[in-house]
């Protein structure tokens, strides 16, 4: 018999689909965004940057090329980013609320903006906030009821693994988000006894998915979401499907 699968917060695990699935298209386009939805993925995720009006703009580099350099966002109007980088709000307009929405701060400045667009839509429950600042994460904290979310690597928790669990559970931030290889049952186990949400990022293959899924892990980020919808079914179904 196989291995039954470690207990998770959050069965089954969220599906995000990494810059909106880009396997299936171009990063972050509302098109592709709307693909993966429509594909059954159940959470969407994407990086943001301001724009210097105060749009929360939807890209992973958060530049433009102006007149031979790299500018970022924050030096232009949303209208000079262009019409190919959506803001969050159009996100919303073109594919609702019915998903979990995990935004990476690559801007800081933009936080209040994302929180203020999501409340808006009346999406701010399913919000998720990643970054790797702990003094960003704790601010934001007291500003929202979105999820908070410790973006790190195991070899940066100098103090331990138990220790961070102990001071997220303190400091009310919601979740762990680390590379997939980082995990292991017993490191999810120990942030679950905490209380603490378990994510995992870069699962690009369905074995792996199912790996992370019997590790007990409550989200999973990555490029196809063929994949991981596979990776995380229930053993059984996943047997009628071979």
């Amino acid at each position: 018999m196989p291995p039954q699968p470690l207990p998770s917060l959050r069965t089954p695990p969220i599906a995000f689909a990494h810059r909106g699935g880009r396997a299936h298209g171009p990063e972050n386009a509302l098109a592709t965004f709307a693909t993966a939805l429509d594909m059954g993925a159940t959470g969407l995720e994407t990086d943001v940057w301001l724009s210097r009006d105060g749009h929360p703009m939807l890209d992973h580099d958060g530049v433009v090329w102006h007149r031979g350099v790299r500018r970022p966002f924050s030096s232009f109007e949303r209208e000079r980013i262009g019409p190919d980088i959506p803001t969050l709000a159009e996100l919303y307009e073109t594919c609702g609320t019915d998903f979990e929405l995990s935004v990476d701060l690559k801007d800081p400045a933009a936080a209040d903006a994302v929180i203020e667009v999501a409340r808006a839509a009346s999406a701010e429950d399913r919000l998720w906030l990643c970054h790797g600042d702990w003094d960003l994460l704790v601010d934001v904290r007291g500003r929202t009821t979105a999820h908070i979310v410790d973006s790190t690597r195991v070899r940066r928790m100098k103090e331990g693994p138990e220790r961070r669990a102990a001071a997220m559970a303190d400091g009310g931030i919601d979740a762990i988000n680390l590379p997939a290889k980082d995990w292991t049952g017993g490191l999810a186990a120990l942030f679950h006894r905490f209380e603490r949400f378990c994510f995992g990022w870069d699962v690009q293959h369905t074995r792996l998915a199912s790996g992370l899924r019997n590790m007990g892990l409550d989200g999973l980020y990555g490029d196809h979401v063929d994949r991981l919808l596979a990776g995380i079914a229930p053993s059984d179904a996943r047997a009628q499907s071979c």
